[in-house]
């Protein structure tokens, strides 16, 4: 794990040895009326559950019409505690991420949750490697899932949303300002802004101009 300063601000960046460790334990995450039960490891539970899960997961609980009937696509799962919140409510689920040994605990997670011991798993459950900007491995997704997650839709009908933690403030702006040079329109959900241990997070919509 290295430590970087960013003019003032601290940004940490943790490589793959972080990872590599199979002292799994089941950990119980509840968000309103919902529990989720989920294998962590044991001397990082708290760091691979990123604070912007938290903040999503809150905001998802308390607004599940927002995922109703839809197919999801999650980027950077991690253990899968939004991806399989997400479940509960929707009609599938794509979890992504890049990281071999997640991917590990992310599949581990995926059984036990569809397990005959979760009768609340509703939508279907899948995962996939995905590297943010791979092409290769995006391809593979639309081949594999053309219908169910990645068919071309109207402008209005996808959107993305981002629980977005400010851990540099000289990327706040750099986010708003990237979304809008590729097209995209984003915007403040109101009510969202709230502190998640000790940094201030908020969830934005993201469309289609």
């Amino acid at each position: 794990m290295n430590r970087e300063e960013d003019g003032g601000d601290e940004v940490v960046c943790l490589d793959e040895s972080f990872f590599i460790n199979d002292d799994y334990q089941l950990t119980t995450f509840t968000f309103g009326s919902q529990v989720l039960h989920l294998f962590c490891l044991q001397s990082a539970s708290r760091q691979l559950v990123w604070p912007g899960a938290m903040l999503m997961n809150d905001y998802l609980s308390k607004n599940p019409d927002v995922l109703q009937a839809s197919s999801i696509l999650e980027l950077g799962s991690g253990v899968g505690v939004t991806g399989i919140l997400c479940s509960r409510f929707c009609r599938e689920v794509l979890l992504t991420d890049h990281n071999e040994e997640v991917l590990k605990i992310l599949k581990k997670n995926i059984e036990h949750h569809t397990s005959s011991e979760n009768p609340n798993s509703d939508a279907g459950l899948a995962v996939a490697k995905l590297e943010w900007g791979n092409s290769d491995q995006i391809n593979k997704i639309i081949q594999k899932y053309p219908e169910q997650f990645l068919r071309l839709k109207g402008r209005g009908q996808c959107k993305f949303i981002l629980a977005y933690v400010s851990r540099a403030k000289s990327m706040d702006s750099m986010v708003l300002n990237e979304a809008t040079r590729h097209g995209l329109l984003i915007n403040e959900i109101v009510g969202t802004r709230s502190v998640v241990g000790n940094l201030e997070g908020v969830i934005f919509e993201v469309t289609l101009k």
